[in-house]
Parts: C-alpha cells; structure tokens; sequence
C-alpha cells in the first residue's frame, strides 16, 4: 500500500513510509508503471480476502510509474520522558519493475556525528527473505542483516529494519474489515497478514481514505497477537500525481517511545538506475 512511503520511505508503509512512504503514480505517469499481475495465493479465496486484495491493490498501484525518488528528511526520537534527539538522514528509492519482485532503497544517515554515514541498503523480495545489508563507517564494515534480526529496531528508532521493506503488495494475504471514520474522512479497513517468514509481525492492520487511496494509519502486532505500534502518516502533499506523506509518527505502545520522520520535497525521476542501489556503493558513500 503506496502511502507509507518509508523509503519508498519507510510507502505503505513506515511506508513511506518507516515508516512511507513507506511507500503510491496517478494520470501523467502511468505509462511509466510497472507490470501489474494478481496474484492468486495474496489474493484470497473468500470476499473478505478479495476485497481487502483489491482495496490494497488500488492503494499500491496508484503510486506506480514514479520511476526513482530522493528526499531529506529529519528524524525525530522522543523517549518515555519525552527527552528528544533529531538526525538527519536522506532516502533514496528505485521503483520495482514489476509486482513479482520489490523496490531498491538506500537510507544514508547525515548527522549528528556518532550517526554520520551510517546506511541501509535494502532490495525488497516479496516471499523470500528482503536483502538488506547495513554499512557501519566506524567499523568500515558492511553487515548483511539476517532473517531473524529483522523486527529489531533501526539505529534506535522505533521503525524496525522490516518497516523499510512492507510496502509490497503481494508479501501478505487480505481481509477487508469494513469503513470507519478516522479524522473526519471516510477510511477503507484492511487487515493484512504476512506470508514471509520470521516476519516480526503477526497481522498489520491500515486504515486507507477513500478520496487519494493513501494509508493514513497502521497497527503493527507482535508475534503475540498484541499491539506494539501504531504509525500515523499525515501532512499528505501532491508531486505531479504522486501522493507522498511528509510526516511519518511510529508510537510503540509497549516502551512509550515515539519516533517522527519528516520529509522535505521529494524529487522524482531523478536518473537513479540498479548500479545506484549495489552492495559495493556502500563502502563508497561520502
């Protein structure tokens, strides 16, 4: 679901976008989009399968044909106590060719300077394990990250390495819930299940406004079945038919912390090509 642009950011997701971003094109540039294929196991057997398929499938499509993307953007960390530190960090997106594999994003950390330099690269698949490698400039090492590390927190927000890579359609199975008002607009329900392993995340539940077809809000629950975050995205703007969130809020029930991400302008369209989205950029990044 495009309207969390994460890092497509973090395009729905977090996300975004986590998340938003992650991630999500209309009219001009739906030349540009990408192979659309349902597929049959995402899709369900049942009509509340099938509902929340295509209302998901609307929300993702409607990105499509924004080719690559850049955006600045600060991040906000408040704890329990409401103690505060920003950082500031930019993304970077290459589209998916088509919906059988995902997107490519590259989040590079800018300051303050125990941060600087620090990058994710990740290559989001739908049902095998997402490639994503973490570069640490202090240790001038580039780390993989493993299946199983990631629904750990990301550089001690409350986004999760996982967060960076939900927005692809066919990565989960459907229910759609029903309507319900959410900030004055009328808003579509899904629940969506993953279908990748060692996900962190037993169901995610969005909250989809029926005018732009954008996600306006996500409940993650844990392995347990409970609540453990709630992602808001507002401050929804328009970029040439793209809709993108400019402001990214993840709570985390269990810990009270919260982290904001805040985006610039995005520019799309901008040349990015797969050489921009390999392991080896990492170790040359300045």
């Amino acid at each position: 679901m495009s309207g969390i642009h994460l890092v497509k950011p973090l395009r729905l997701a977090l996300a975004a976008a986590i998340i938003g971003a992650s991630v999500f094109a209309f009219g001009a540039m739906a030349q540009d989009a990408p192979v659309f294929q349902d597929d049959p196991l995402a899709k369900g057997d049942t009509p509340e399968a099938h509902k929340g398929y295509e209302t998901a499938a609307r929300s993702d499509r409607t990105d499509a044909g924004f080719g690559d993307s850049k955006v600045d953007a600060t991040m906000v960390l408040r704890n329990a106590a409401g103690q505060m530190t920003e950082r500031s960090l930019s993304f970077s997106t290459l589209e998916k060719e088509s919906e059988a594999v995902g997107d490519k994003s590259l989040v590079i950390f800018n300051s303050p300077r125990d941060v600087e330099g620090t990058a994710l690269l990740s290559h989001a698949n739908i049902l095998d394990p997402d490639d994503q490698w973490l570069f640490l400039p202090a240790l001038k090492r580039v780390k993989r990250i493993s299946s199983a590390n990631k629904s750990g927190p990301f550089v001690g927000s409350e986004f999760a390495f996982e967060d960076f890579t939900i927005t692809e359609l066919n990565k989960f199975t459907y229910a759609y819930v029903g309507e319900e008002e959410l900030d004055g607009e009328m808003m579509d329900v899904v629940e969506r299940f993953p279908r990748y392993e060692k996900s962190g995340y037993t169901k995610q539940k969005s909250w989809i406004d029926q005018t732009v077809y954008q996600a306006r809000k996500l409940e993650f629950y844990d392995r347990r079945g409970e609540l453990l975050k709630t992602l808001t995205l507002s401050d929804y703007r328009e970029h040439d038919g793209v809709w993108r969130a400019h402001k990214l809020s993840m709570v985390n029930h269990r810990t009270g912390k919260e982290t904001d991400l805040v985006y610039g302008d995005f520019q799309f369209k901008t040349g990015l090509d797969k050489n921009d989205f390999q392991q080896g950029i990492l170790t040359r990044l300045r």
